[in-house]
């Protein structure tokens, strides 16, 4: 078996074509506080950000794969950034786009297929992952691939007018 693929979606690298999808994902005003962003990004900065995903995970210390299905169409990203390749870490960020797509097992198929690629072919000792403590879906998500609460950071994130707490989740591979 293929390390990106898996029963009902696969992982692959950006495309060009892949320009109009991220351009709305990362203009989501209701996923910003998921991603700590504050402003839109132009076509054009996305295109360049395209332009240049080609480079490798240990130069450029983030990798961005699409979630597709074996139709080929688009459902969502799952990200690692914040590579740490002497301390053999890295963070995780998984989206599904659409909410009818949501709660179909995407999002666990595509994070266990990351978790086997990071920990087989990247040879990465640990993984984690912040999550905002109102996000039940996420938490279960990553609850039930082994991720393991380790701490929670208080008022963390300032989204509309309030703090909100994050709790800090990782896996270690054993």
């Amino acid at each position: 078996m293929m390390t990106l693929k898996g029963e009902h979606i696969y992982l692959r690298a950006l495309e060009p074509e892949d320009l109009d999808f991220i351009h709305e994902v990362e203009n989501e005003e209701a996923i910003w506080e998921i991603s700590c962003t504050q402003t839109p990004y132009s076509k054009f900065l996305i295109k360049q950000y395209l332009e240049n995903a080609h480079k490798d995970i240990y130069e450029a210390k983030q990798l961005r794969l699409v979630i597709s299905s074996h139709e080929h169409l688009t459902l969502g990203l799952i990200d690692l950034f914040d590579f740490d390749f002497k301390n053999k870490r890295s963070g995780v960020g998984i989206l599904v786009k659409e909410p009818q797509d949501r709660l179909k097992g995407y999002g666990r198929e595509a994070l266990e297929l990351l978790i086997d690629y990071c920990f087989t072919h990247l040879d990465l000792h640990q993984l984690y992952c912040n999550i905002l403590e109102s996000n039940a879906a996420s938490i279960k998500l990553f609850s039930n691939q082994g991720f393991q609460q380790i701490g929670l950071k208080k008022d963390w994130n300032y989204v509309n007018g309030s703090f909100k707490n994050e709790y800090l989740f990782q896996l270690i591979n054993n």
